[in-house]
């Protein structure tokens, strides 16, 4: 306490001189209109640096919140998208649910295999979000795989990266349709086989999946066409295809429900046996 008073004691007239100095601005700026917006807007402007760096700080720590919600919304976007059958028409709803043919569910991928021959991913969502086997799954640059198995809260996705269970697909520009296949050695590249000799084929021509598909809706993107080569049995072409998905780095993940999918199934089987 001692060093205190003696502090105060020996620095008096300079305390003096800065109170009577801070006096002095304080009537100044009050008399003065000019030298008050000056303050007030330094002021702001200091406030206003805190207040963005307060608000960037926010922001960091809810970008998985603002993630989520941009997955909701592009959910909500391609569930529209998939509905157009006519862009001049707005996708009309089921009359008895009030539900679209086509719905969406969002799911994480929280597990992702990618280095066997037949792989899976596993994601946060199942039986409870309305997943079942046989949905499509895609994300915002293409198509990811298909529902394998499903538990109350997860599911299991046969992904595009395997050697056993082909999709159908077709060159965009020419319509040709061939079998999505993998030849098991490159994550970046699957296969499309079976294309008839007759196709207009390019390097850099877009891959989609075609209208034979219950699982998928038709021109979902799958890649481009990299190397092409003519089958020496078949006598058909078997395209390299470079994908837009990197299939080692997955987030965020769209399960289509296409009410469709039944009835067609039903029907398909009906007429298989019926030969």
């Amino acid at each position: 306490m001692q060093q205190i008073f003696n502090f105060i004691f020996k620095n008096s007239y300079r305390m003096l001189f800065l109170l009577l100095m801070l006096i002095s601005l304080l009537l100044t700026i009050q008399s003065h209109s000019y030298h008050k917006s000056k303050i007030i807007s330094s002021a702001n402007s200091f406030t206003g640096g805190v207040y963005q760096m307060t608000s960037n700080i926010e922001g960091y720590f809810n970008l998985k919140i603002q993630n989520e919600e941009l997955a909701k919304e592009n959910a909500r976007l391609k569930s529209l998208l998939f509905n157009i059958k006519d862009s001049t028409k707005v996708p009309s709803l089921d009359s008895i649910s009030g539900v679209k043919k086509i719905d969406i569910v969002i799911a994480k991928v929280i597990k992702n295999s990618y280095s066997s021959q037949v792989n899976f991913l596993t994601l946060d969502s199942g039986s409870k979000q309305g997943v079942k086997p046989e949905m499509g799954v895609i994300n915002s640059l293409g198509i990811v795989g298909v529902i394998e198995n499903v538990s109350p809260n997860y599911s299991t996705v046969l992904s595009i990266l395997n050697t056993e269970s082909p999709i159908n697909a077709k060159i965009k520009k020419s319509n040709h349709i061939g079998s999505l296949t993998w030849n098991g050695k490159n994550t970046g590249y699957v296969q499309l086989v079976d294309v008839p000799r007759l196709a207009s084929v390019r390097k850099g021509d877009t891959i989609v999946t075609g209208a034979q598909s219950t699982i998928f809706p038709e021109n979902i993107n799958i890649g481009s066409i990299e190397k092409i080569y003519i089958d020496n049995e078949t006598n058909f072409y078997t395209i390299d295809v470079k994908l837009f998905n990197d299939m080692t780095s997955l987030g965020h993940v769209y399960i289509i429900k296409n009410k469709d999918t039944p009835e067609i199934t039903n029907l398909e089987n009906k007429s298989k046996k019926d030969e």
